[in-house]
């Protein structure tokens, strides 16, 4: 028990998964935030962090190669979930595609070295700490709360906009990777009530 107490010390007590999704003009302001500042690896990470909904400790983990094929930055990409051992699938939409070359070119990495390499030496890649801290910054960037947005705030906020629009629980549960779709139901928080209203809308 302490060692997982002591995992979850930095988000301060808080359920997994309760930390709120970013709306979409949030996620604008932070993104105007990052290319005034020319924050190129930030950027990258970002939009990719957007688009991918992977947990944290995937997403930081992941090597140029994950990501990219010869040259190019693929539009879509598939990673070996840490937590799972599940494959999930994600795209990469034009502006994560253009963030992501823009930070290779400035990083000149190689296919086989993370995407993301941690600027401590103990560390070959981003952390998830130093990631909750770069989130908490952007929130405050963009006039949120820092201490209400964490890792699953990036995850959930794609997710989160995709259910709202199509009410496709089996799709999001996909993207998200849950091998049980009562698990993305939880993730996203819906309520009884959100349940039984689309259950009404459906005839047989």
């Amino acid at each position: 028990m302490k060692s997982e107490q002591s995992r979850e010390a930095w988000n301060k007590g808080k359920l997994v998964g309760q930390t709120p999704p970013l709306r979409p003009k949030d996620v604008w302001a932070i993104r105007i935030y990052l290319q005034n500042a020319h924050a190129v690896r930030d950027l990258a990470l970002f939009n990719l962090a957007i688009d991918s909904k992977l947990r944290g400790c995937d997403l930081v983990s992941l090597r140029v190669r994950d990501v990219t094929h010869g040259n190019q930055i693929l539009p879509r990409a598939q990673v070996i979930q840490r937590k799972t051992q599940r494959p999930v699938q994600f795209e990469l939409t034009e502006s994560t595609r253009n963030a992501v070359g823009a930070w290779l070119e400035k990083a000149a990495l190689r296919s086989e070295q993370y995407l993301f390499p941690s600027r401590l030496s103990a560390s070959p890649h981003l952390s998830t700490r130093q990631y909750a801290r770069m989130i908490r910054r952007w929130a405050g960037a963009a006039g949120l709360d820092p201490t209400a947005y964490g890792t699953h705030s990036m995850r959930r906020t794609k997710a989160t906009l995709i259910y709202k629009r199509t009410e496709n629980l089996r799709a999001v549960q996909l993207l998200l990777g849950h091998s049980k779709i009562e698990s993305t139901i939880r993730y996203l928080g819906i309520e009884v009530d959100d349940a039984l209203e689309i259950s009404e809308q459906t005839e047989i």
